[in-house]
């Protein structure tokens, strides 16, 4: 019997367009944006040409560690900068909205905008913030980085080559203590709009829309200001009879790490996500077996990280939207799909029944 071949090409990397010589502003100069973003994009050779943030010393500080030349004392002097064409913003949640409220006033050198995720604290600003983007003609991105890991693209892979059959459970259990921003402290949600948003989102991306969403959630102990959400637990549910199951545990002592497991009808996926160890790093992992090579574990190795290269991956989507005048891969009109996932969730988690996220995007301002 003749073995079918299989493709080990796993195409797990960001894809360049032609066009990679973008001039990017960037806003903000936190964590985020300083040791991770400015960083990718470093690597990929993209040309940031102007910097702001709340703080000028940061920005300053930031722009001369990364080579930065022009830095703006205030953000919007860096939005009216007529040699910026793309917009790069990595502020909290609640605060971007006014910032793309003013971009969308620059339109003419203004080509893009990405904006960092949760892209708002709630459905209806995201919905307005597309809206605006919309009648500016001006493509949105939202930074969900996790789809650029390179374990999340690989598996995207597999599951699009059929080498794991029909998923039938899927899932993510994290053991980490996240660092909470200060501005989070102003927020009653904590664990599900921070960090369960990467991997609702990846579920979507990996195995598209639920059907329902059953969440619980409990404080967490460690977490000296008040807030409902903590640690989250949740349940989706897809039409087809997948399971995606999510354990996003932030109390964890020790162990801690993000692994994730995918089984189907014709093989099962698991693997590591390589975050929780920053800044030392190690690259996200994946095995997996397929009934095409049955008893036979193929673990492919990589080098690159989530953090930082997998944000090329998200700028470089932006650029090639800009350059070929097409809709982002991970654009605006799509996370609000993720926000309404999101809603769904806090919805479950109040009610404590199964919500359906398409009732929520039914409801959102149009």
């Amino acid at each position: 019997m003749t073995e079918e071949p299989l493709n080990l090409a796993l195409d797990y990397g960001p894809k360049l367009g032609t066009k990679t010589d973008s001039r990017l502003g960037v806003i903000g100069a936190g964590f985020i944006m300083r040791d991770v973003h400015l960083a990718a994009y470093e690597e990929a050779g993209f040309d940031v040409v102007a910097i702001a943030s709340r703080t000028p010393q940061n920005a300053r500080a930031a722009a001369e560690l990364r080579g930065i030349e022009r830095v703006h004392d205030d953000w919007r002097d860096l939005l009216a900068d007529p040699d910026v064409e793309i917009v790069d913003i990595a502020y909290p949640p609640d605060q971007q909205l006014g910032i793309i409220r003013e971009a969308v006033k620059h339109a003419g050198h203004i080509k893009g905008i990405l904006a960092q995720k949760p892209l708002t604290t709630n459905l209806a600003d995201a919905a307005e913030i597309v809206r605006l983007c919309d009648e500016a003609g001006i493509p949105l991105g939202v930074n969900q980085n996790m789809r650029y890991d390179q374990s999340m693209r690989a598996l995207k892979t597999l599951l699009d080559r059929g080498y794991l059959g029909d998923p039938v459970v899927a899932q993510i259990t994290m053991h980490a203590r996240p660092h909470w921003q200060s501005f989070i402290r102003e927020y009653d949600r904590v664990a599900i709009l921070n960090m369960s948003i990467h991997h609702l989102d990846i579920y979507r991306f990996l195995f598209g829309d639920p059907e329902r969403i059953l969440v619980s959630v409990r404080p967490d102990p460690r977490t000296d200001f008040p807030h409902s959400d903590g640690m989250a637990f949740y349940i989706l549910e897809y039409e087809d009879g997948l399971r995606a199951v999510g354990i996003d545990n932030t109390f964890s002592w020790v162990d801690h790490g993000i692994e994730w497991r995918v089984e189907g009808t014709e093989g099962v996926a698991k693997g590591t996500i390589g975050w929780p160890d920053y800044p030392a790093g190690s690259p996200s992992t994946i095995d997996f077996l397929t009934k095409r090579r049955p008893d036979y574990w193929f673990q492919p190795r990589w080098q690159e990280q989530w953090f930082p290269q997998a944000f090329i991956g998200t700028m470089a989507q932006l650029m090639r939207a800009v350059e070929t005048g097409t809709e982002p891969e991970i654009s605006g009109h799509d996370n609000l799909k993720t926000m309404a996932l999101l809603e769904a969730a806090y919805r479950s988690a109040s009610e404590g029944r199964a919500v359906d996220p398409r009732q929520e995007m039914a409801e959102a301002p149009a």
